[in-house]
């Protein structure tokens, strides 16, 4: 097992980029573990381009406020969360805001698009908790698991889970088979046992198909996201806000991204009525 904490600036700490883990976890690429206070003006989200990849954005604790014009508005919180493939390109940053609670605090995934999905049209949902399945302790974020499928539409050969496991409680998470890359990621708690892990840190696993269990500590529930999936047999080539699996496939996504943000400049002020600059896309 590789073990890390990443690297922790302000209210937000990388555990994972295109490049370092990410060419090890392919399709999973980035992950990062916010806490932030979305009404402090500094914390709040930029808008900003992707290309080639998804998004997944999931709340551990408190709340986030969503707003589209596409898809209205709601609220995300434990459990819930947001799905966006950027595909072709798209403008966002802007559809999640402040919610009831002072602070937020959750993990935001990107995962790579194989070359099918990598040009496709953006497609985004915000599911509330409530409507995400669950399988024992775990919350089903993308994928299928025990029987129990997210809404996502997400691409096969993904799993991507929630849990939520009481004090000194036990729990084995199988992997599908064919996926074979597999990792864990700290909320709050710990895990004790051979897969150790405190809060805020990544844990790897052996390469394998093999099935893990995970014992939280005996003083509090252990709070953690967990992956695998079919390993992405692309190389990775990077733009800033980009993944696609070519150099060409890269030009053409951050192509598109130029031309969308001319006509979001073009479009000028297209605020909501709550306050946010929604996701700009075709």
């Amino acid at each position: 097992m590789l073990r890390t904490r990443g690297d922790t600036h302000g209210q937000v700490t990388r555990l994972m980029s295109p490049s370092d883990l990410g060419h090890m976890l392919k399709p999973f690429v980035f992950l990062d573990l916010f806490d932030i206070d979305l009404r402090d003006r500094a914390s709040q989200f930029s808008i900003h381009p992707h290309s080639g990849l998804a998004t997944i954005t999931i709340v551990t604790d408190g709340d986030l406020r969503f707003d589209d014009p596409t898809d209205g508005t709601g609220h995300i919180g434990f459990g819930g969360f947001e799905w966006m493939r950027a595909g072709a390109g798209v403008w966002h940053g802007k559809e999640l805001s402040a919610g009831t609670s002072q602070r937020a605090k959750g993990f935001q995934l990107w995962l790579a698009l194989g070359r099918e999905l990598e040009h496709e049209a953006v497609d985004s949902q915000y599911v509330e908790a409530k409507n995400v399945p669950t399988a024992g302790p775990a919350r089903v974020i993308l994928g299928s698991y025990e029987g129990q499928s997210s809404p996502a539409r997400s691409p096969a050969g993904v799993t991507y889970l929630l849990v939520s496991l009481p004090a000194s409680a036990r729990w084995t998470f199988s992997p599908a088979a064919g996926q074979r890359v597999a990792w864990l990621a700290m909320a709050s708690g710990e895990l004790v046992g051979p897969a150790r892990a405190g809060a805020g840190e990544l844990v790897i696993f052996e390469a394998g198909e093999q099935a893990v269990t995970l014992q939280a500590g005996p003083d509090a529930p252990a709070v953690f996201v967990i992956g695998s999936a079919v390993e992405h047999p692309f190389e990775l080539h990077l733009g800033n806000y980009s993944v696609h699996t070519s150099e060409q496939s890269l030009d053409k996504g951050e192509a598109n991204i130029e031309r969308l943000r001319k006509l979001l400049v073009a479009a000028g002020d297209r605020h909501t009525p709550g306050g946010t600059v929604p996701v700009f896309k075709e």
